[in-house]
């Protein structure tokens, strides 16, 4: 009988030690592999980016390329934090749901009943259609005017104003044509029922609820620790221009750092935030008048990588770039955030994530 025991004993430890090894030899080489192909993008003398992978909320890579600051030759670093652009989206979006939660906001309501005045040339322009980049309002960053005020800091109602008496580009609903107005909007209608700033309200409902200690509302003046450089690259690399925050505001404003994007992303698995049901309508691949899918929900895109399906979404602000991917039927998170625009770090984090999901 002790004999027996003691048998079963052994082979228990003998399978436990041959998993442990296994999962070490998977966790090297998933390592190896992924930093072959981010210090190729990212050496070490130039710009570089930060890198986090997690699975199920897990963090299983993290590790910091290249340069934060080119003239002091300071190192990236896990913690530097970066102006994420078009991720800024997702928070705008979620902000909305959550007032659509409190029931302060409906995604039926149209935009006149936030802003009276505005030109809606007859159309029915809707909550639904800004947030699904479908409302057809002209984009005001394809505007060149736009070079005549991007310095100056002005308010929402005042971007508002610069791009709303465009013509519209199609019928609200028509057709799918991403627009950074629809979320300047969005901001605004936040602001109106809210009370608060935008920047006030995302601090204030997300940012501090969550404890992400690395993520703010941008601002040029106040210092904000481990802010990484910007950079654009020429003939030679060069600091990236001055723009106001007002100008990017709800539609790509935000400041965050690879940790606290996590922390976003398994927020929004665990449902800390809002009901699961009210959140799966930023993952819902919605249609277009004609039946056509728009392969965009709210804040994210809806795509597939390989055989799975695929949330993501990349941003790109003056000396920034950025792109984060979940898939979520296996639970994986890939966030880079990169600190120069000529070093996209989209298809990388598309190929990391197809590679991930294959260990």
């Amino acid at each position: 009988m002790k004999k027996t025991l003691y048998l079963t004993y052994l082979l228990i430890v003998i399978i436990t030690t041959s998993l442990n090894s296994q999962t070490k030899i998977y966790a090297q080489s998933l390592e190896s592999t992924v930093d072959s192909l981010l210090l190729e993008k990212y050496p070490p003398n130039a710009p570089g980016a930060t890198f986090l992978i997690s699975k199920n909320g897990n963090i299983i890579y993290e590790k910091a390329f290249g340069l934060a600051n080119l003239e002091l030759n300071l190192p990236m670093q896990m913690d530097n934090v970066f102006e994420i652009g078009s991720l800024t989206k997702q928070f705008t979006a979620v902000s909305i749901l959550m007032l659509v939660e409190e029931g302060k906001v409906n995604l039926d309501d149209e935009i006149t009943k936030y802003i009276p005045d505005y030109p809606t040339h007859g159309k029915k322009i809707t909550i639904h259609h800004l947030l699904n980049h479908t409302s057809g309002i002209k984009s005001y960053t394809s505007l060149k005017e736009l070079y005549d005020i991007d310095k100056n800091d002005i308010t929402p109602l005042e971007l508002i104003e610069f791009f709303k008496n465009e013509p519209m580009d199609f019928n609200p609903g028509e057709k799918y044509k991403y627009n950074n107005s629809g979320y300047v909007i969005l901001g605004y209608i936040i602001e109106k029922v809210s009370e608060l700033s935008y920047g006030d309200f995302v601090v204030k409902n997300i940012f501090k609820k969550l404890n992400m200690k690395n993520s703010t509302y941008g601002n040029h003046r106040k210092i904000i620790k481990n802010r990484a450089s910007g950079y654009h690259l020429k003939e030679n690399y060069q600091n990236s221009r001055f723009v106001s925050y007002t100008l990017s505001y709800a539609a790509g404003a935000l400041i965050s750092s690879v940790g606290d994007l996590n922390i976003w992303q398994q927020a929004l698995t665990t449902n800390k935030l809002m009901k699961k049901e009210t959140l799966q309508k930023a993952f819902s691949n919605y249609s277009l008048n004609n039946g056509e899918k728009t392969n965009y929900g709210y804040g994210w895109n809806i795509k597939t990588l390989g055989d799975k399906t695929s949330y993501e979404h990349g941003g790109f602000i003056f000396g920034f770039k950025s792109m984060g991917v979940y898939l979520p039927e296996s639970g994986i998170y890939i966030i880079g955030l990169n600190n120069c625009d000529c070093n996209s770090p989209t298809k990388i984090t598309r190929k990391v994530a197809e590679l991930v999901a294959k260990y």
